[in-house]
């Protein structure tokens, strides 16, 4: 059978600009302008769901980019009334969805993952399944692949919403929110999608390929070697330290399955002052960054294995 590609592509809020600069630097080169026409799965969370679904519509990178400049800083725009409504940072989310929906709506519109033109798989987490005696939350992998279980009559705008809903930063949305939780990287979770004999064609293993962009990684670290800490302690870096350790889990587990078929792309940031998920302030350094992330490991490794 042919390559099977897929594209998996990390959360990190407002940091999705810097995963977009680099799509349009790889496509800017020779040999890779319809790369990504090749892709046969986009996978999503969080930030990465919006450009999978964006690409999978068939909007440009130059788009994609313009939304993240132009309309990021709309869409973490955290005001003093909401901050005082919400006592600071103790109660309530930090921004309203109302940007990031119409933003969306304005991208997608009306169409259902069924109609988008390649196949996406996109994380989220079901806070309530309403299933009887089984009542319980869960995660949740929207798809628009023909057959049992599919999502394929869900509005694009909404399963974006679903999968960007982060805890603290926006509201839960319908009973999701960010697949970020269990699934920050979800290369692996596309893999087994690929791998699920319901669907067909069903690939071999051996014919996969997978492309994993993250959004930066920082270099955080908690010295001591006994951590004492209560609620209070743990609440600031608990968000970052589970999506960094899903990352990491995936980008292993998918090392050691597919080897020479698998590529990790995710440039280190600086260690202070961190770049937030919610850092539109820092657009021109995130611009920086990815404009002098070295491709040429990258370039080689499409070159063999997935061109």
């Amino acid at each position: 059978m042919a390559k099977y590609r897929i594209l998996s592509i990390d959360g990190g809020g407002i940091r999705g600009l810097i995963t977009t600069i680099l799509l349009q630097r790889i496509q800017k080169e020779p040999g890779f302008e319809n790369f990504l026409d090749n892709t046969d799965l986009l996978a999503g969370t969080s930030t990465g769901g919006l450009l999978a679904l964006g690409i999978a519509k068939g909007l440009s990178l130059e788009r994609i980019r313009e939304t993240y400049e132009v309309q990021g800083p709309k869409i973490f725009d955290d005001s003093w009334l909401d901050n005082i409504r919400d006592l600071g940072k103790l109660r309530g989310a930090d921004y309203s969805l109302k940007p990031l929906k119409a933003e969306l709506t304005s991208l997608l519109g009306q169409t259902t993952l069924g109609q988008l033109r390649k196949k996406v798989l996109i994380t989220a987490f079901d806070l309530d399944n309403e299933d009887g005696d089984a009542r319980s939350w869960k995660p949740k992998l929207f798809h628009n692949f023909a057959g049992p279980g599919s999502d394929r009559t869900e509005l694009a705008v909404n399963v974006g919403l679903y999968t960007s809903a982060a805890p603290t930063y926006f509201p839960s949305v319908d009973g999701y929110i960010d697949g970020g939780v269990y699934a920050n990287n979800p290369a692996m979770c596309a893999l087994a999608q690929s791998q699920d004999k319901r669907y067909n064609p069903t690939p071999l293993l051996d014919d996969v390929v997978v492309f994993s962009l993250g959004t930066g990684k920082t270099l955080e670290y908690i010295s001591g070697n006994t951590v004492d800490w209560g609620y209070a302690q743990w609440v600031k870096p608990l968000l970052d330290l589970m999506f960094d350790g899903v990352s990491g889990i995936a980008d292993f587990q998918c090392s050691q399955l597919l080897h020479e078929r698998y590529h990790r792309l995710s440039p280190v940031l600086p260690r202070k002052p961190k770049i937030p998920m919610d850092g539109a302030k820092r657009i021109p350094e995130m611009i920086k960054i990815a404009e002098n992330v070295p491709l040429t490991p990258t370039l080689e490794w499409l070159k063999k294995a997935w061109l």
